[in-house]
């Protein structure tokens, strides 16, 4: 199944269910609303949310492992200013990409708790994961 299928079948699911998709369990999920770097054009993304022990809004461009970063990561650093669907709710947000040492930092922590978070970072090599931190406005 390619990505655009399986990106509509998770966003589907997560609006009929007031967010939850039962493939990520209690995670998270939210969609991004990004718009084409290039193109302009509006993209909806889900994606797996995580939330810290403070209450920080993180994303992780990891592609599940890929050797190129996920589009939306190109997508948010053109346009960090969109909108965010979490639970039953839209919001405009600003995505801030984390500075390169503290995301490596911070994607190593993640390893660490995730088994298969770890395999995309060990995929990913030598591409660094990018991470991102969501401001809500």
């Amino acid at each position: 199944m390619d990505w655009k299928t399986l990106n509509a079948q998770v966003i589907a699911e997560f609006r009929a269910n007031q967010g939850k998709v039962a493939q990520f369990g209690d995670l998270p999920v939210v969609i991004l609303h990004t718009r084409g770097a290039k193109t302009g054009r509006l993209l909806e993304v889900p994606l797996v949310l995580i939330i810290e022990e403070d209450g920080t809004w993180r994303l992780f461009g990891s592609a599940a492992g890929s050797q190129s970063h996920p589009a939306w990561v190109h997508n948010v650093r053109a346009h960090p200013e969109i909108d965010m669907e979490y639970g039953t709710e839209t919001f405009r947000v600003r995505i801030t990409e984390t500075p390169a040492d503290e995301a490596r930092l911070l994607a190593a922590q993640m390893a660490q708790q995730s088994e298969q978070f770890a395999g995309y970072v060990k995929a990913a090599a030598p591409r660094e994961i990018p991470t991102f931190t969501i401001e809500r406005l």
